[in-house]
C-alpha cells in the first residue's frame, strides 16, 4: 500500500549523492547553524507528537455518563419526586462509588504504562559549519548530516553514506528479527522499508559504523506515519459496552411501558386520585431498575483484572477482561509474541556429518549431538574447524544473566548464536583468541555478504577464516572438508550442499556458512604480507567446510496457549513482516495452523478486494511480508465479519492493528496503543 512518503523514501535512496546534497541544500560539511534554525522553524522538532490526551476531569467524567450510569442518575431523580428520598439517594451513592472506582483503576493503570514508555536517544552527533557537535535529538532538521554507530537509535529516516558493516535491527518496523544489512549502495528488497541505502527513525544500529543526511523528521518519517494512522483510529467500544448499552435501552422502554400501564391500572381499576396514581408509577419504574447491576458488573471485572496482574498483564480499562473472554479470533505479530527475538543455532551440516544442537536463546543450556547422543568435538577433525571458525571470525560478546533473565548481547543476533554455539561445544572463546590472535580483518559488506579474519596456525602459517552466505561461499571454494580431508570441491558437491540448505529453508531455517584456507608454501599468498591482503586476493581457493542453521524458537509457553485457544474456538491468524516460508514454518511447528494453509503476502493484499479479503480471513490463512497498514486492514474485514478481534504485537509496526482491534494485546514493552 503506497503513500507519498514511502515513494519520497524510494526517490530520495535512488538519488546520487551530489543530487540529494542539491536537494537538500548540504554538503559533507553540514549545514550552517543559521540554516538549521531556520528549518527548525519551518519543519518543527523531530519528535513523534502525542495525540492529545483527554484531561483528567472528562475522564472522571466519562466513567458517570454510560446510559446504565444516566438511567441510575434518572432512576435517583425518580425516586426523590415521588418522595422516595432515601432510595434516590442510595441510587447516586451506588453510581457515584461505581463511577470512583472505575476511575481510580484506569489511572492506575494509566500511571503504570505511562511510568514505562522510553524515549529516543538524547542526543546525536550533527556536522554543522565544518564541525561535529552533539545536539538534543529534537533538533535534528532535513538536510543534517550526522554519525552513528553500534547502539544508537536511528533519530530521523536518512540516506546513509561511508557506512562500514552497518547492520540495523529494524523488528520495530518490519516484525523480521534478523538485523538487516546497509550499504552505501541503492537496492530495494521485499516488503516496505527494504531499501538498502535508508534508515529509519526509532530502529537500532546493531553493528558497524555510518555517515547520514536527514530525509525526512518528526511526523514525516515512516515512524511518524504509523503514529498518525494510530491516533487517527476512533476510540472502540468494546462489547460489553455494546451489550449493556443494548440492555439499557431495553430497560429504558420496558420500565416506562410498566409505569404507564400501572399509572391506567391505579386510575381506572383502583380508582387511585391522578396524583398518587402517577407517584406509584414512579415507584414502578424505580423498582425495575437493577441498581446494582452497574456495581456487580464493576466489582467482578475489577477481580479479574487483579488476576490478571498477578500473572503480569497490565490492563488499561476494566472492559478489557470481558472482551479477552469474547474473543474469537487473534491477530499475532511473530517476532516478539510467537517467538523469543534470540537466534539459536539448531543443526551442523558437514560433508560427512550432520549434527543437532539442543537448547534455545542467548543461554548456554544444550549440546552437540548426533542420533541423540552427545558428541566429542575432539574426535571430528571437522566440526572442530567449523567451531573454530565460528569462534575466531566474531566480533560479538554475549553476558549471560546468571540470575535466568534475559542476556545481554554486543553485537549481532548470528555471531551471538555462534558465541553460544561454541560454549555449548566447550570451546573457551578468550583462550582460542590468545592462542590465535587476529592479525586482520575483511569486514562484511552487504555486497560480497561475506566477513574475513586472518590469524596465523600454531606453525606460523597464515590461516584464512570466512564465514558468510552459502552463494558467496560457494564462489570462493574450490576445495572442500570431507572428514579429515582436503579435496576438489565438485558439481556434485554443490549440489548436495544447495540440497541440504534448501531441505532447511522450507523449515525456515537460516544457513551460515564457513571456509578456511591455509597459506601454505605453494600458495601465491605465501610471499605477500598479511598487511597486504585484500578481499581479492585472500577470499578465494578457500576450503569449504559446512553450514549452521539457526532459527528464532518459538516461545516455550505458546504451544499450551494455542492448544487453549482452539479448545475455546479461537482462531489464530499469524501476521507477520517476515517471509512467507519462514512464516508457515512457524505457523505449522506451533500449532496455529496445518501445511496447507494459504498464505497470502502484502503485494498479494493490496490487489485484493474487500470482499475477497473477508472470505480470506475464515478459513485457515497466513500473511506475510505486510506493512502496518495491511495489519490494520486484515483486523477490519475480520471485525466485519462479526468476529471478535484480539490483536497481538510488539513494534511500532503494530500499533494500527491494535488500537483498531476490539482489544490490543501488547507483548513485553510496546504498551502504547493496549
Amino acid at each position: 500500500m503506497k503513500n507519498d512518503e514511502s515513494m519520497k523514501i524510494n526517490d530520495d535512496a535512488k538519488k546520487s549523492v551530489s543530487e540529494l546534497f542539491d536537494q537538500f541544500g548540504t554538503t559533507k560539511a553540514g549545514l550552517s547553524q543559521v540554516e538549521a534554525g531556520s528549518r527548525l522553524s519551518k519543519y518543527g522538532p523531530n519528535t513523534i507528537q502525542q495525540a492529545k490526551r483527554q484531561s483528567e476531569i472528562i475522564v472522571f467524567l466519562e466513567n458517570f455518563t454510560s446510559l446504565m450510569a444516566i438511567l441510575l442518575w434518572a432512576s435517583g431523580i425518580i425516586a426523590m419526586f415521588a418522595g422516595m428520598m432515601e432510595l434516590g439517594i442510595a441510587i447516586w451513592a451506588v453510581n457515584i462509588i461505581n463511577g470512583c472506582f472505575s476511575y481510580w483503576q484506569q489511572h492506575a493503570a494509566q500511571k503504570a504504562t505511562d511510568s514505562l514508555k522510553k524515549m529516543l536517544q538524547a542526543y546525536v552527533k550533527v556536522i554543522r559549519d565544518g564541525k561535529t557537535e552533539q545536539i538534543p535529538v529534537d533538533q535534528l532538521v532535513p538536510g543534517d548530516f550526522f554519525q552513528i554507530q553500534a547502539g544508537d537509535s536511528v533519530p530521523a529516516d536518512a540516506r546513509i553514506f561511508d557506512s562500514a558493516n552497518l547492520q540495523v535491527d529494524e523488528s520495530s518496523l518490519t516484525g523480521e528479527s534478523v538485523p538487516v544489512e546497509k550499504a552505501d549502495s541503492y537496492r530495494h528488497g521485499d516488503g516496505e522499508f527494504a531499501q538498502q541505502n535508508i534508515i529509519f527513525a526509532g530502529t537500532i544500529v546493531t553493528s558497524g559504523t555510518a555517515s547520514a543526511i536527514a530525509v525526512a523528521t518528526g511526523m514525516q518519517t515512516e515512524f511518524g506515519r504509523i503514529a498518525r494512522l494510530t491516533q487517527s483510529q476512533k476510540k472502540v467500544i468494546y462489547p460489553l459496552q455494546r451489550e449493556l448499552n443494548h440492555l439499557t435501552r431495553q430497560l429504558t422502554v420496558i420500565a416506562i411501558m410498566l409505569g404507564i400501564a400501572f399509572f391506567l391500572l391505579a386510575v381506572f381499576f383502583v380508582h387511585y386520585p391522578l396524583a398518587q396514581s402517577f407517584i406509584f408509577a414512579l415507584g414502578m419504574i424505580v423498582a425495575f431498575i437493577p441498581e446494582g447491576l452497574l456495581p456487580t458488573v464493576t466489582l467482578s471485572l475489577a477481580q479479574g483484572t487483579q488476576r490478571m496482574a498477578k500473572k503480569h498483564a497490565l490492563l488499561k480499562n476494566l472492559s478489557s477482561v470481558e472482551t479477552l473472554g469474547e474473543t474469537t479470533v487473534i491477530c499475532s505479530d511473530k517476532t516478539g509474541t510467537l517467538k523469543q527475538n534470540q537466534m539459536t543455532i539448531n543443526h551442523i551440516w558437514l560433508v560427512a556429518h550432520q549434527y543437532d544442537v539442543t537448547g534455545t536463546g542467548y543461554v548456554n543450556n544444550g549440546k552437540i549431538q548426533a542420533n541423540n547422543a552427545d558428541v566429542n568435538v575432539q574426535q571430528d577433525g571437522d566440526l572442530s574447524r567449523l567451531l573454530s571458525i565460528a569462534t575466531l571470525n566474531n566480533d560479538t560478546e554475549v553476558a549471560e544473566n546468571p540470575d535466568g533473565g534475559k542476556a545481554k548481547i554486543l553485537g549481532t543476533p548470528t555471531e551471538a548464536a555462534l558465541v553460544i554455539l561454541s560454549r555449548k561445544a566447550g570451546v573457551a572463546a578468550k583462550v582460542e583468541n590468545q592462542r590465535f590472535p587476529r592479525l586482520k580483518e575483511l569486514p562484511f559488506d552487504s555486497g560480497r555478504k561475506l566477513m574475513t579474519t586472518i590469524t596465523k596456525t600454531t606453525e606460523g602459517q597464515p590461516l584464512i577464516y570466512t564465514k558468510g552466505a552459502l552463494g558467496s561461499e560457494l564462489q570462493i571454494c574450490d576445495r572442500i572438508l570431507d572428514n579429515g580431508k582436503v579435496r576438489a570441491l565438485t558439481t556434485a558437491d554443490r549440489d548436495n550442499i544447495s540440497a541440504a540448505n534448501e531441505r532447511y529453508s522450507k523449515q525456515g531455517l537460516r544457513a551460515l556458512a564457513f571456509s578456511y584456507r591455509i597459506v601454505a608454501e605453494d600458495d601465491p599468498l605465501n610471499d605477500t604480507e598479511i598487511a597486504n591482503y585484500t578481499i581479492e586476493n585472500a577470499e578465494k581457493h578457500m576450503v569449504f567446510v559446512g553450514l549452521t542453521m539457526m532459527s528464532d524458537p518459538p516461545r516455550p509457553e505458546i504451544f499450551k496457549a494455542v492448544r487453549n485457544c482452539k479448545r475455546a474456538n479461537i482462531r489464530i491468524i499469524m501476521v507477520t513482516g517476515d517471509s512467507p516460508i519462514t512464516a508457515k514454518s512457524i505457523a505449522t511447528k506451533i500449532g496455529i495452523t496445518s501445511d496447507k494453509a494459504q498464505v497470502i503476502t502484502g503485494d498479494e493484499l493490496d490487489q485484493m478486494a474487500d470482499k475477497d479479503l473477508r472470505e480470506a480471513v475464515k478459513g485457515e490463512v497466513i500473511f506475510a511480508r505486510v506493512a502496518p497498514e495491511h495489519k490494520f486492514r486484515i483486523v477490519s474485514m475480520c471485525q466485519a465479519n462479526g468476529d471478535i478481534v484480539a490483536s497481538t504485537g510488539d513494534g511500532v509496526n503494530d500499533a494500527p492493528a491494535l488500537k483498531r482491534a476490539d482489544i490490543g494485546i501488547a507483548i513485553d514493552n510496546w504498551y502504547r496503543c493496549c
